[in-house]
């Protein structure tokens, strides 16, 4: 299992704010300008920019992920263990605290990263050597294989719930009590700084303690109150990574991930088609024939040769009051009285729990039907849950919040030939709907969706609205007489067949189900246009700079500046070319051509196969390291190990040269592969393949070496790897642009407005109000070419997913400047220093320049050197002269 693109950028956003650590030293400082660089600074007055950070866990660095239900937030959690425990000392333990706020979502945290056919453990053992170990509190408290010599040489995950290390909780004071199951650990204190007053050295909280674990909070919302934070403080932890759909005002976020990502990847059910009845009986009787019309389509999928889905009604019961309204008892009790099998209802609620050890994705099962109030609120996940149907009282706001986000998961994370089986629905019947609707918002909200995300229909009139309006004093006095008709479902309106339940292929027929409401057509009608909508709508913001989308997210806090309104007419009509590849059609949803990635030319690269000559003699011998878990008492910045030849010596290093060579191997690969982190595409397998052909090839001196400025070893490593797949992937580029699977076509186009965080000096002639910060030589450019007669604007091309780019065997290579000329040529022009003239540079302009040969004749690259002049590119005097003719 592989990362979404979404999920890939989350880890390379906090990969990217290490660095910054790395730069400035600071948790603090790397995050203030990590956002500065992206949308400008924080400026209290008028609300731009990221707040400040938040120094709320001190001695922790402490940041949050953005993303909303169903965006696979465990499975970007147990990629960012990697990155993290990359940014530390390999000496040092892997300990994890993960923290869940409910039982339920334990158990299942539990089995997911435990489960070894589990794509989540796969990937835990691919990261971390298959050297991982879940525990829950009771393996910890038992000291079940729990000891300072495993936990030295595994990533140990401690998988407990908030509730269970809150120390005001009397039945979880085992964690706070002296234990001889781990007095093994009380001989690894090197002090007893980290020891909580009043509790016994051997206490589990003391161990957990000296680990200085990194905390993966789950559902972090929930760990907010005061007593949260006392529990993760206690903890005297390292890190904290924050995963939640709704992020608090002192958050920390280093990434944040629009809803739309989600629908693109196919991983929600978007938008929500919202209906409101004229009653319960309608709502129950359109919910059961709006699940039968989509179990129908599923079944047609299936037998053309899809996966299998039985889509699922969610019943959310009137909660029991003393009038006993419409609870969940006399809801089973009504479907009952239609005739639907008792097999195809279960209830879940707070006190009954019929759910309970059933696979609701096995095609065994026969639930069609589940009956809740909010038992199912979080932690609850089943992809073929389709339809919420909310049976409050007429006169209540429907409260649906709480569930909403429940139907969301889109099944297999794959598009479904048919439209509705890619949406959601919620019915109502509902007299104060506008309050429902803001219920709904609310619900998309706490979800990390948004209010665009759903779409609404109408159907009880403003008499029927009027008449359920009752006076509070006669409803105080006289209750009895405040009962209403549609609490019982009026059967005679039900024209729903429970004997005609769809069973197989043979009976979807076009001349079969053919009974339905006028309703469900409406419903469809809306979904098909509002699904087409939607596709219209990824489909232009796939033209659009990568990060937009997260901006807008961002909303007023992202300072941005428009195009001059002289500039207009120019920018409406240019539009910039990108590569385009064949592609066959896998699927009925496939196109005949798609944008280049660079991942795509390296499908059927082979590291395995490549050669091995490395100059390992020019390492340096000097390189800083983020450690993160020596940062000084009550200080919040990390501290950094500087690695030298003669200074450090790995404490494991005699143990592991100690052991036969093919194990030395094994050991070092590993701590190798533990730093050089994500090189997607390329399995991690190949890399571990690659650099055990390199460790045998070497005496034991050199191995004695490597353990010794591993982190040197390993960044020479990753340049090799990174000039091959360079080379392989500018060869396939070569050989699919002779064979003409490779073109061109119009994919890009300038906005109105950008955001270039820091901006640079004013210039004239610039495209926008203000454009981007420039080095000094790149100021000269601007000034001395974008001002020229014959230019009509310039603009500072924007890099990290804001810009233009050109794709293709480079990772996206984005020009520094755009130019147009009064004679409507557009130019592209990258710059560099004398000193940058290696062969990246000379990548980059061989790709510029067959960009320019495909792009066609209004298009132009231009490298640029100072003085200097490699093949393909051009001094700045050269370059201003040609561009002057043109």
């Amino acid at each position: 299992m592989e990362l979404k693109s979404y999920q890939r950028r989350v880890i390379e956003n906090l990969e990217e704010y290490l660095g910054y650590v790395q730069e400035h030293k600071s948790l603090a400082k790397a995050f203030n300008q990590y956002w500065e660089d992206k949308i400008g600074p924080y400026n209290p007055l008028d609300g731009t920019g990221m707040e400040t950070y938040k120094n709320n866990i001190p001695n922790a660095a402490h940041v949050c992920v953005k993303v909303p239900t169903a965006g696979g937030k465990t499975f970007i959690a147990v990629n960012a263990l990697h990155t993290i425990f990359s940014a530390y000392d390999s000496a040092k333990p892997k300990a994890v605290i993960w923290l869940v706020p409910w039982s339920n979502l334990l158990q299942q945290t539990v089995n997911t990263l435990s489960n070894p056919e589990h794509p989540y453990r796969q990937k835990l053992n691919s990261l971390f050597n298959n050297r991982v170990e879940i525990y829950q509190k009771a393996d910890l408290l038992q000291g079940s294989n729990f000891n300072p010599t495993v936990v030295k040489d595994q990533l140990s995950i401690f998988v407990m719930s908030f509730a269970s290390l809150r120390a005001n909780n009397k039945e979880d004071r085992k964690v706070f009590q002296e234990n001889g199951q781990l007095e093994s650990f009380v001989s690894q204190y090197k002090s007893d700084e980290h020891i909580l007053s009043g509790v016994d050295d051997t206490a589990l909280i003391n161990v957990l303690r000296y680990l200085n674990p990194v905390l993966v909070v789950d559902e972090s919302h929930n760990a907010e109150s005061d007593l949260s934070v006392d529990m993760l403080k206690n903890l005297n932890p390292s890190f904290i990574l924050d995963l939640t759909a709704t992020p608090k005002a002192n958050s920390n976020i280093v990434s944040l991930v629009p809803a739309i990502e989600l629908k693109k990847e196919h991983m929600v059910k978007l938008p929500v088609i919202v209906y409101n009845n004229h009653d319960k009986t309608e709502v129950i009787n359109n919910a059961l024939h709006l699940q039968r019309k989509l179990e129908i389509l599923a079944i047609k999928q299936e037998a053309e040769g899809g996966r299998y889905i039985r889509p699922i009604v969610l019943f959310q019961a009137q909660p029991k009051t003393k009038n006993d309204n419409t609870t969940f008892e006399k809801l089973k009790e009504q479907l009952l009285g239609l005739g639907i099998p008792e097999s195809h209802i279960k209830i879940k609620t707070a006190n009954i729990d019929e759910l309970k050890g059933i696979d609701l994705m096995s095609k065994n099962c026969e639930v069609r039907y589940i009956i809740t109030i909010n038992a199912l609120k979080e932690g609850w996940d089943c992809p073929f849950a389709y339809i919420l149907a909310s049976l409050a009282d007429k006169s209540s706001s429907v409260d649906v919040e709480q569930i909403l986000g429940r139907v969301l998961r889109q099944p297999y994370v794959q598009r479904h030939k048919d439209f509705q089986l890619n949406l959601s629905y919620v019915l109502t019947a509902s007299a104060k709907f506008n309050e429902t609707l803001q219920s709904i918002v609310k619900g998309l909200q706490e979800s990390g969706f948004s209010e665009k995300d759903y779409r609404k229909v109408d159907k009880m009139t403003e008499e029927e609205k009027k008449t359920v309006a009752v006076n509070p004093i006669e409803s105080f006095l006289f209750p009895e007489q405040q009962s209403e008709q549609e609490d019982i479902i009026d059967k005679n309106r039900v024209t729903f067949d429970p004997s005609r339940y769809p069973s197989g292929a043979d009976e979807t027929s076009d001349n079969q189900w053919k009974e339905t409401t006028s309703v469900i057509e409406e419903i469809e009608a809306i979904a098909e246009e509002q699904n087409r909508k939607l596709e219209e709508q990824i489909k232009e913001q796939e033209k659009q700079p990568v990060d937009e989308n997260i901006f807008q997210e961002m909303g007023a806090k992202v300072k941005r500046y428009k195009v001059k309104e002289s500039n207009k007419d120019y920018i409406a009509k240019i539009e910039f070319p990108q590569f385009f590849i064949k592609v066959t059609a896998s699927d009925i949803f496939g196109t005949d051509e798609e944008l280049l990635n660079r991942d795509s030319l390296l499908k059927d690269f082979k590291l395995s196969d490549e050669d091995i000559k490395i100059d390992f003699d020019k390492i340096s011998s000097d390189l800083y390291k983020i450690d993160l878990e020596e940062a000084k008492k009550n200080e919040y910045r990390p501290s950094f190990t500087k690695i030298e030849d003669n200074l450090v010596k790995d404490p494991i290093a005699e143990y592991i040269l100690a052991k036969p060579k093919e194990n030395q191997i094994t050991d070092i690969t590993h701590q190798m592969m533990q730093i050089i982190g994500n090189m997607y595409p390329i399995p991690d397998q190949e890399i571990k393949v690659y650099i055990g052909r390199i460790l045998k090839s070497m005496n034991t001196e050199q191995l004695r070496d490597i353990l010794v400025r591993k982190w040197s070893y390993t960044d020479k490593i990753k340049a090799k790897i990174r000039q091959l797949t360079d080379s392989y992937a500018e060869g396939r580029f070569n050989d699919l642009l002779k064979s003409k699977k490779i073109k061109t076509k119009v994919n890009w186009k300038l906005g109105n407005e950008i955001v270039p965080g820091n901006i640079g000096s004013s210039i004239g002639n610039s495209l926008y109000e203000r454009e981007g910060s420039m080095n000094g030589f790149e100021e000269r450019v601007a000034m001395e070419i974008g001002t020229a007669s014959n230019v009509a604007f310039w603009h500072r091309n924007l890099e990290r997913g804001k810009g233009f780019y050109i794709n293709g065997f480079k990772a996206n290579h984005y020009p520094d400047f755009i130019l147009q000329t009064k004679s409507h040529k557009t130019i592209l022009i990258e710059t560099k220093g004398d000193h940058l003239d290696g062969s990246d540079s000379e990548a980059k302009c061989r790709l510029g320049n067959e960009w320019e040969r495909q792009a066609g004749q209004d298009f132009s690259y231009f490298m640029v050197f100072d003085k200097k002049e490699i093949k393909g590119a051009y001094t700045l005097d050269k370059a201003k002269e040609l561009i002057s003719q043109m």
